[in-house]
């Protein structure tokens, strides 16, 4: 199967995630093709693969501006296929009821805006950056961890992806139907 791999990401972490998704893939015999969508070129066509997965990241409760351009652009071929949508954030490490309730509105707002109903979407715990911050992101970084429960010791990085559920969750989406060609599903 060759699936289209688009993403957007703030910090690096959903970047991290996406290669481990192709990673992952290759070594289950699948080709894939990673896409940045601030790089996306009319080149590039979702029309052009059998399986299509987005992921981006949670930040001030929006995903990047350059996913949801690409999402709204090829809504149609997006729909058409087997599709998944990866939503990567802090929250997503927890089980915060308010939390959850706010990631499923920052879903339902893409959904909104985009157009697109994926047919399966995974919360995926982001990372923490504290050396990358400046003192202000850092200092704000630190006390949302505080009031979380996360970690607060800024002299190092903390990273949250959960990469068993994560390919767990891509193990589900790419299987093999009973005439033995390659389709996807989602059941997340």
């Amino acid at each position: 199967m060759n699936l289209l791999l688009v993403y957007g990401t703030t910090e690096g972490q959903t970047r991290k995630v996406i290669q481990f998704v192709a990673d992952h893939l290759a070594q289950l015999g699948h080709y894939t093709q990673i896409l940045n969508a601030i790089d996306a070129t009319p080149a590039i066509d979702p029309r052009d693969f059998d399986a299509v997965i987005i992921a981006a990241s949670v930040h001030e409760g929006r995903y990047q501006s350059a996913v949801i351009h690409f999402t709204r652009e090829h809504l149609a071929a997006i729909a058409t296929r087997p599709n998944s949508f990866l939503s990567v954030s802090l929250a997503a490490a927890g089980d915060d009821k308010e939390d959850v309730e706010g990631l499923k509105k920052c879903v339902a707002n893409f959904t909104h805006e985009t157009g697109w109903t994926p047919n399966a979407t995974l919360h995926v715990a982001g990372a923490f950056r504290y050396t990358s911050y400046n003192f202000l992101k850092r200092w704000a970084m630190k006390y949302i961890a505080y009031r979380k429960g996360g970690p607060k010791d800024t002299s190092r990085d903390y990273e949250l992806t959960d990469w068993d559920a994560l390919a767990r969750f891509v193990n589900s989406f790419v299987v093999k139907d009973s005439a033995g060609t390659a389709s996807a599903r989602a059941d997340a």
